[in-house]
């Protein structure tokens, strides 16, 4: 059998000399414009800063919104702020000010904060279709199965998975040597963005990171799947069209955030396999697209519709006479 050879694998000659400073470009080809793109950024951003806010506000002050789905969305929301906060204002500083240096010990901080969120976020939208899962098949046990301290250890269990998941992948890359080009291509630092500078053998790198996408995102993309395929089961079996649809509607907003929150990824991840021939500051859209939509869409559409969500929002700001 001929062996498997991966790009930038190759453990290179090299002096023992190792950067430890990087260059973030941004969006390269795309400099001149650069002030423009940091425009749909900042309000993006905004936008999810306060939308998720206030959805914590809400959902924290009002007693009627103490129930597990609200509880779930706002661990969603305050994911949707860490993942916003840690990547936009780096990108709007190389858009604004140039400031593109970074060091390699912020820029594996960043990477570890980046990628423990988005397994959170994937693990929190897999507890809400669990959530609707119980809601729908198991009404009258509901409250009994999903008791304030199951929600606790659910919601330590999310942080435990990533945070064990990603941790490994520091002591990964503090293990290479920077020996190459320290420019690197894109607005915020990536697991196999920055190995692939390395002069060292990265083929662990690659096949860890291929192992926690598995074991993480497509696993829980399956029990998604999985946890409606049932939910529809039983909901094609009510006697009743009124009760199908309500059933329906509460999955409603779940279903939207996850095509959101998966769809860009999925597509990102096609393209850079298979798009070879696409400009590379497509793929750092792409890529910043992920990171950008799901926390400012997030909140919307909660708002849009979830009627006690609405409610509440109307109550806060209420029209002037």
């Amino acid at each position: 059998m001929s062996p498997v050879v991966f790009p930038h694998v190759a453990t290179l000659n090299y002096t023992g000399v190792s950067h430890v400073v990087f260059h973030l470009l941004g969006i390269p080809g795309l400099e001149n414009q650069h002030m423009w793109i940091s425009i749909p950024f900042f309000m993006s951003y905004i936008i999810a800063l306060l939308g998720n806010s206030l959805l914590i506000i809400i959902i924290l002050t009002k007693s009627g919104l103490h129930e597990p789905m609200y509880l779930f969305l706002c661990m969603l929301a305050g994911a949707d702020i860490v993942l916003s906060t840690c990547t936009v204002p780096q990108a709007l500083a190389i858009f604004w000010f140039h400031a593109e240096e970074i060091s390699l010990d912020r820029c594996i901080t960043q990477f570890f904060i980046i990628h423990c969120t988005f397994i959170s976020e994937s693990g929190i939208l897999l507890v809400m279709a669990f959530d609707r899962y119980i809601a729908i098949c198991y009404p009258l046990r509901y409250t009994t199965i999903l008791t304030y301290t199951l929600i606790r250890k659910i919601g330590v269990t999310i942080f435990l998975r990533s945070y064990c998941t990603i941790f490994p992948i520091i002591f990964l890359l503090k293990r290479l040597t920077f020996c190459q080009n320290n420019n690197i291509p894109h607005t915020f630092c990536e697991h196999i963005g920055l190995a692939k500078y390395a002069c060292n053998d990265i083929r662990v790198n690659i096949w860890y990171g291929l192992f926690v996408i598995i074991s993480t995102v497509v696993l829980d993309v399956l029990l998604i799947f999985v946890s409606y395929v049932l939910i529809l089961h039983v909901v094609f079996q009510m006697p009743s069209q009124d009760a199908r649809q309500k059933a329906l509607s509460t999955c409603g907003s779940h279903i939207c955030i996850i095509i959101l929150f998966y769809g860009p990824a999925i597509f990102t991840t096609l393209t850079q396999r298979f798009g070879r021939h696409i400009p590379s500051h497509i793929h750092i859209l792409l890529a910043n697209v992920c990171i950008l939509a799901p926390p400012m869409l997030n909140p919307i559409i909660y708002g849009i519709k979830t009627k006690q969500i609405r409610e509440q929002v109307v109550h806060m700001f209420p029209k002037q006479k």
